[in-house]
């Protein structure tokens, strides 16, 4: 899949899990649960030993059905290993010229976590398809999008933090081309992360239909 459809894709589904997991075996139950709701892209994290494992069975067992990425991606080396499993895309909480570099390299998507103007201009100059508004959003919330997107109306922007069910409205009214979902769709069993993962699908869907 090449860089430009992998980054429509994630502008289409409009939102990300983000997960961190164990085991591969949990990760396979948590994609199910995403997919069966409606949500086929999935961040996982280099925070755990076993990422690169995790993703290439992701993509073993559901192929195109699930564009499957690294996260926590702080330096080069970690972002070729998630290459080389087979990430499609690779976030980070912060800007590195060294992760751009890589990416850009292998025409892979990459998503820093910015907290300024200033931050995320110098990232979009090295290359970054989308800016990960990262732990800014948690404490701001949906406002911070237009905040952002008043001076640079062109900025991509994955929300990071801060994502309830009930203000997902907001964010989408306020320009955020992807919401990054935690815990609603990591936690608990498969079927209540599908329940969840329907509830985010439908008030995406709503509110983009308005």
């Amino acid at each position: 899949m090449l860089k430009p459809s992998i980054l429509n894709h994630i502008e289409a589904t409009g939102a990300m899990a983000i997960v961190r997991t164990e085991t591969v075996e949990r990760g396979i139950e948590i994609a199910e649960g995403c997919l069966a709701g409606g949500v086929d892209v999935m961040e996982i994290s280099y925070t755990l030993p076993n990422a690169s494992d995790v993703i290439r069975a992701l993509i073993e067992t559901f192929g195109d059905k699930l564009i499957a990425g690294a996260g926590t991606v702080l330096d080069g080396e970690t972002a070729r290993l998630a290459i080389i499993a087979g990430a499609k895309f690779v976030i980070a909480p912060n800007f590195s010229k060294e992760v751009a570099r890589v990416c850009n390299r292998y025409m892979i998507p990459y998503m820093p976590g910015c907290t300024s103007v200033t931050e995320a201009v110098k990232a979009l100059e090295a290359g970054a398809s989308m800016i990960k508004a990262f732990p800014i959003s948690n404490f701001y919330g949906p406002k911070l999008i237009s905040i952002f997107k008043t001076p640079i109306p062109y900025m991509p922007i994955l929300a990071s933090g801060g994502v309830t069910v009930a203000n997902i409205p907001e964010w989408i009214r306020a320009g955020c081309e992807c919401l990054g979902v935690g815990g609603l769709l990591m936690k608990g069993t498969k079927e209540e992360i599908m329940e969840n993962a329907k509830q985010i699908r439908m008030q995406i869907d709503k509110t983009r239909k308005k």
